[in-house]
């Protein structure tokens, strides 16, 4: 077994461990498939396999949410008993077979969008897939990032400027899948740009195994020999988790088809299904809400309760906040897709492309938001958690403000601007800024330290309700195509104009209710 070492300059490249670039190019490529098959999924589902859009919004924040709910699994087994590089591969290998299966299309859907006839085995297949994929993210994702902290000793100044170049590589690979990925899949086939996806996890992959002695025996097991001897029926544990996440695949596979109707209790559900992925969602809130309270009666002190509660209500928010902000992979795309000019400096971008005007914001806005908060914090102008996180809600439902002023701008073909998106782009991603980097400061700055991780779990549970929730919101802009099979894009600016709407407002009201409870919310912090 490898052995953790301290820091050694003959194993950094440009003064930073060499292994920070292993994990940086494994995560780039692996959000570059992530994205660049989520950028596609509406499409896919509406136009392929002629899905309703209602069923295609919720399968897309079904997914999403357990491919966000996972992580906090893997991260467990890890810690544990596999180590993160060995959890790594596991995840990366099941991606890599995740993307590829998707890459099978089988026949295209006949019939009217919402009631076609549609390829049952294809159908399958992409629900195995997925579900590869949900599975293989848990996995991966929160250990190439743990990885990433361990490579640096305690208190070494390198550190914030590694995670910096990390959360670069995320957003490279954000950016690049879906300028890439969505041209190939729109525009040459389906299946060759989930394939395109899957070689490119396969490349993040054999780079990772090609790499994995530059970790320097940080992500090994905590007990390597355990880990190898017999437990069950002459299987190791290694074997067995991996077996386990065999059967989680089809256990994902399984709930992702899965709704219950709850008509039964009574007419005012009637009709109304919920998926059984929200279902488990909403049981484990409440377990947490109710492990929560007797926590805050656990004996802490009275100042420790007050950082508490505002944590969870900062967590809570977060998840109302990514059910905005995913609108870009969903309502967003369809509106470009179905009421945009898409055509800006000679060229024309393909719906899907859109997407990746968030991720270039990201990058162009890191350097700058790194900048300003020093300097807000050195003339005492620095807002606190709770008003950052109210100017996030506020910034995302600006943005939603711009898309509807923009259904009432159209040219004279009776489309929308390019340039809407892109203005509403720039002023959600203001919003990510002032709220994702730093919600994560706050779990670590405002938990009770024997509880920082579950707490931190807790925030990625709570991302995971954001694509649920987001997934709901989609639905509500759900468009039925003409007896042709067409969809009238004046119709569809009307839907639009009134679903981007309520968006803003309920971005600006929780937003502004979040900013003029902030004082008291500081107060609460600071007793």
């Amino acid at each position: 077994m490898a052995t953790a070492t301290g820091p050694d300059p003959s194993r950094d490249f440009l003064g930073h461990p060499k292994g920070l670039f292993v994990c940086f190019l494994t995560e780039m490529w692996e959000r570059f498939s992530f994205y660049g098959m989520k950028a596609l999924l509406f499409l896919y589902l509406t136009k392929h396999h002629l899905y309703a859009d209602d069923d295609g919004y919720l399968l897309l924040g079904t997914y999403a949410g357990l491919a966000y709910a996972l992580p906090l699994l893997g991260g467990t087994l890890a810690d544990r008993h596999l180590g993160m590089r060995k959890a790594v591969v596991l995840g990366g290998l099941l991606l890599v077979f995740g993307q590829l299966g998707m890459a099978y299309t089988g026949t295209p859907a006949s019939g009217i969008q919402g009631s076609a006839s549609q390829d049952a085995l294809a159908l399958q297949v992409m629900y195995a897939s997925l579900a590869l994929i949900a599975v293989g993210v848990g996995l991966l994702k929160p250990n190439i990032s743990t990885i990433v902290g361990r490579l640096y000793p305690e208190g070494d100044p390198r550190r914030e400027s590694g995670f910096t170049l990390f959360y670069m590589g995320i957003n490279v690979g954000a950016a690049l899948s879906s300028l890439v990925v969505a041209y190939v899949g729109e525009r040459i086939g389906w299946g060759y740009g989930f394939g395109l996806s899957g070689v490119m996890m396969a490349l993040g992959l054999l780079q990772f195994l090609w790499g994995q002695r530059h970790l320097q025996g940080h992500a090994e097991p905590p007990d390597p020999q355990a880990l190898r001897a017999p437990v069950v029926a002459g299987l190791s544990r290694e074997r067995l988790i991996q077996l386990g996440a065999l059967v989680t695949t089809v256990v994902v596979w399984w709930v992702l088809q899965t709704k219950l109707d709850f008509s039964f209790l009574g007419a005012m559900f009637d009709g109304h299904e919920v998926t059984l992925t929200e279902v488990v969602a909403v049981v484990m809130g409440i377990v947490l809400m109710i492990w929560f309270m007797r926590f805050l009666a656990s004996g802490i002190t009275a100042a420790e309760r007050g950082r508490m509660i505002v944590l969870m209500l900062l967590i809570g928010t977060s998840a109302l906040f990514w059910g905005l902000y995913e609108q870009s992979y969903g309502t967003w795309v369809a509106f470009a897709e179905r009421v945009m000019d898409r055509t800006t400096f000679g060229m024309e971008w393909t719906a899907g492309q859109t997407t990746s005007i968030g991720a270039i914001f990201v990058i162009a806005f890191s350097p700058v938001f790194a900048w300003l908060w020093p300097r807000l914090d050195a003339i005492g102008r620095n807002p606190s958690l709770p008003a950052k996180f109210g100017w996030g809600l506020v910034f995302v439902g600006l943005a939603m403000g711009i898309l509807m002023l923009s259904t009432r701008s159209t040219d004279a073909s009776g489309l929308v601007s390019l340039w809407w998106m892109i203005a509403a782009y720039a002023v959600m991603v203001m919003g990510e800024m002032v709220l994702s980097p730093i919600g994560l400061s706050a779990v670590t700055t405002l938990s009770v330290p024997r509880v920082v991780g579950l707490m931190m779990g807790a925030w990625f549970l709570f991302s995971a309700f954001g694509e649920m929730i987001a997934g709901r919101f989609g639905t509500w802009a759900a468009i039925a195509p003409g007896p042709d099979g067409t969809i009238d894009a004046a119709k569809a600016l009307l839907v639009y104009d009134g679903v981007f709407g309520q968006l803003m407002w309920i971005g600006l009201g929780s937003g502004v209710l979040l900013l003029l409870a902030s004082r008291w919310l500081d107060r609460l912090v600071r007793r």
